[in-house]
């Protein structure tokens, strides 16, 4: 059986990966993107980035100021048993993630109106950041497998959830989607950005499945339909930044769930900014 110390150390490595280091998708989305700009400011900006990247994996330092909100979906395995207390064991490692990295205080203080007001001021332990509603799923086998998502507040600000009257046509629903994230990206200011997309019947069903879209998507494999929303948003030019060039959008990920007889559609979108999906993955199996 899985011990609680194992859980809380790997998951507390898992947030500070996600935070500090570029997956190799990444790397390879803004090798191509350098290498086909020709925009001399955009692709400044791209190689900056990637410099920012290396220096922060190497320093194990925060991509950006902005740390992030700490997402988690957990894949637990039908033949897998847990130990008491292995759920807090995860809100334990996240707290020891975020004194860690660190993560940047963002925590509010107070009851519902002064959290809303923000008028009794912020928490400076990073570990006050309360992880978002967990996401538990099945699977077959016998590992716990956990992926941290952090998410920082720009791309929430320009973020989307809505019903689209489908008219038994994908091209129109996602024609629709990358129509919203159009004047959105604009002024996301953090570009290049990754387009996530979660299509269901709820609006939590669809938020639910955007965060899924993050975790499974990658920027080296990209569906028909995830190529086609990447060029009709590269064809704004909105560029790295906002300054041009060819690269608005180094991918998209979408994830398509369980549907009803319906004329409509509840989409949730999220311009994920030029450092996401902030993410990383681990699997732990029981000891042998």
């Amino acid at each position: 059986m899985l011990k609680i110390k194992t859980i809380e150390t790997a998951v507390g490595n898992c947030l500070v990966q996600a935070g500090t280091t570029y997956r190799n998708d990444q790397f390879k989305a803004y090798r191509n993107a350098i290498a086909k700009e020709n925009n001399p400011n955009a692709k400044w900006v791209l190689e900056r980035l990637v410099e920012n990247a290396r220096i922060a994996e190497k320093n194990s330092s925060p991509l950006c100021d902005d740390s992030g909100i700490p997402h988690v979906i957990i894949e637990i395995g039908d033949l897998l048993k847990l130990p008491a207390g292995w759920l807090n064991a995860i809100y334990c490692g996240i707290e020891q993630g975020l004194r860690r990295m660190p993560g940047r205080p963002m925590a509010v203080k107070g009851n519902e109106t002064e959290r809303i007001e923000q008028s009794k001021g912020l928490y400076q332990d990073p570990a006050k950041l309360t992880l978002a509603p967990v996401i538990v799923k099945p699977a077959p086998g016998k590992n716990l497998k956990i992926t941290v998502l952090l998410l920082g507040g720009g791309p929430e600000i320009r973020a989307k959830t809505y019903r689209i009257f489908h008219k038994r046509s994908m091209e129109n629903v996602l024609r629709e989607t990358a129509g919203w994230m159009a004047s959105e990206v604009k002024n996301l200011g953090c570009t290049p950005t990754t387009l996530a997309v979660g299509i269901g019947r709820t609006h939590m069903e669809a938020s639910a499945l955007m965060l899924e879209a993050m975790q499974k998507g990658t920027l080296s494999r990209q569906t028909v339909w995830e190529k086609k929303v990447t060029d009709w948003m590269n064809a704004e030019s909105v560029g790295p930044l906002g300054l041009g060039g060819a690269t608005t959008v180094l991918g998209t990920f979408i994830k398509v769930g369980p549907l009803r007889a319906s004329g409509v559609r509840i989409v949730s979108v999220r311009p994920c900014c030029c450092l996401e999906p902030r993410k990383a993955t681990i699997t732990l199996g029981p000891p042998d």
